[in-house]
């Protein structure tokens, strides 16, 4: 056992000098030669996408509320015959729930009889005025008769007086009793109204569904009691379609430029992560919001939800298609980013006080997923050339975070370009490592693979 032992650690002793042996090597023959980190030009498709977060709403919904104040006795039935609960799918005019109506019942017959008692009212005024104009053409006649007789000695002169005098008052009688019968109609077109209201509110105790859809919130409970005041409690929320769904981005300012309406978006949701769905843009509002000093405008997508698989109020992650290149020269968004020092550029292209900053700027924007370059927008790779490096300056175009499309004077398919640099002792410890084939290589790639990464995101 201790025999063995010993032949363990010999061998780790003896690969551990190897191993040391090897570097110190490979140090002292690259010593004075970079050591370049590369990537190669490929060709492939391209998808540039502008990347949100929004929420899954539906198209409409409709909020029912209660306008009197009472106890919940009980709620009504759906299609299925079912209780009105989360989910129940109701048609327009169904009982969703009825409240204790017994007070408002009570103001309706209270409101019937005083339309009755006016209206008894209103018939006995028009019967006093009827009996008023008899009276008045009594006295007009016997009016008449007096003045065709005259005061003489066949009519005393007080008795002429006399009936003019209940001619005067007959007419004013009538005119008194025409006004009583105005006044109990009136009184009937009031109570009239107040019983409609009366009755209006206790129809209010039976709660309708506005609207065919689907409920999707029930706020109160049997036995609940509700106050209205000058705030309508909201009892249920009721969408009218949830065949048709829209999804409510999110999408910041410096992004909305690109967002049209018909535009194609796919998006996915938590709950069916493996899952695409696709959509289009329908809109964008213009009531912006501010959180932070960032600038967002909300985009609603309109999506088709037929199998009822999307449920309101999901989260998603949103993929506007920016654009898209076919068969394009790709090359990593690392290799626009880099930029070397000055002694290690080739010196016919080196340019005084050039500190690297300049190129890594001008390709600044390939590095943000989901932008679309212009034509004018330039970058710069970097070549291989002995121990240095020279510059091939190339147009951009769409980008996906990770990868951007390049065009330029001898760029082609399999170019390599530098994408930064390797440490000597990095690089070291990797030739050791490599070159002792007892060493485990765990984790180490074997190389890049033909498959085109598309990352999703805003960032690089």
């Amino acid at each position: 056992m201790r025999r063995s032992l010993r032949v363990i650690i010999i061998v780790a002793l003896a690969l551990a000098l190897v191993g040391v042996g090897g570097g110190w090597v490979w140090h002292t023959r690259h010593a004075n030669r970079p050591l370049w980190r590369t990537s190669t030009v490929r060709r492939g498709d391209l998808t540039a996408t502008i990347t949100a977060t929004g929420t899954v709403e539906p198209e409409e919904v409709v909020d029912v509320g209660a306008q009197v104040s009472g106890q919940f006795l009980e709620f009504g039935k759906d299609k299925a015959g079912r209780p009105i609960d989360y989910g129940s799918v109701v048609e327009s005019n169904m009982l969703l729930a009825k409240i204790d109506d017994r007070l408002f019942k009570a103001d309706v017959n209270l409101d019937t009889a005083m339309v009755a008692s006016d209206k008894a009212g209103e018939a006995q005024a028009g019967a006093n005025l009827e009996q008023m104009e008899a009276k008045e053409a009594e006295a007009e006649a016997d009016w008449r008769r007096a003045q065709k007789l005259g005061p003489s000695e066949a009519l005393a002169p007080t008795t002429y007086d006399s009936y003019k005098a209940a001619y005067e008052i007959a007419k004013a009688n009538v005119n008194l009793a025409k006004a009583a019968v105005d006044s109990a109609k009136a009184a009937t077109v009031q109570a009239e109204a107040t019983l409609a209201k009366a009755q209006q509110t206790l129809d209010y105790c039976t709660i309708l569904s506005p609207v065919k859809g689907v409920i999707i919130d029930r706020r109160v409970n049997i036995g609940e009691t509700v106050a209205s005041s000058l705030n309508t409690p909201s009892l249920f929320l009721i969408a009218k379609d949830l065949t048709r769904i829209q999804v409510w981005a999110s999408v910041n300012e410096a992004d909305i430029g690109n967002i049209h309406p018909g535009q194609q978006v796919t998006f996915t949701v938590d709950a069916f992560p493996k899952r695409v769905f696709r959509g289009s843009v329908n809109k964008v509002r213009l009531n912006a919001t501010m959180t932070q000093n960032v600038v967002t405008y909300t985009v609603e997508v309109t999506t088709d939800n037929s199998d009822g698989r999307l449920l309101p109020y999901l989260t998603a992650n949103v993929n506007f298609l920016a654009g898209q290149a076919t068969n394009a020269l790709l090359v990593l968004n690392s290799a626009l980013r880099w930029h070397p020092q000055n002694d290690l550029i080739a010196p016919e292209f080196r340019q005084p006080g050039d500190g690297g900053g300049r190129a890594s700027q001008r390709a600044g924007a390939s590095s943000r997923g989901g932008q679309t370059a212009t034509a004018s927008q330039t970058g710069t790779l970097w070549e291989e050339a002995a121990n240095f490096v020279r510059p091939i300056t190339v147009r951009l175009g769409l980008t996906d975070g990770t990868w951007t499309e390049v065009q330029g004077e001898g760029l082609a398919e399999g170019t390599t370009v530098v994408t930064g640099l390797v440490s000597v002792e990095m690089a070291a410890a990797e030739s050791a490592s490599g070159a002792n084939p007892f060493v485990p290589q765990l984790g180490q790639r074997r190389g890049p693979t033909n498959a085109i990464p598309i990352r999703r995101s805003n960032g690089p």
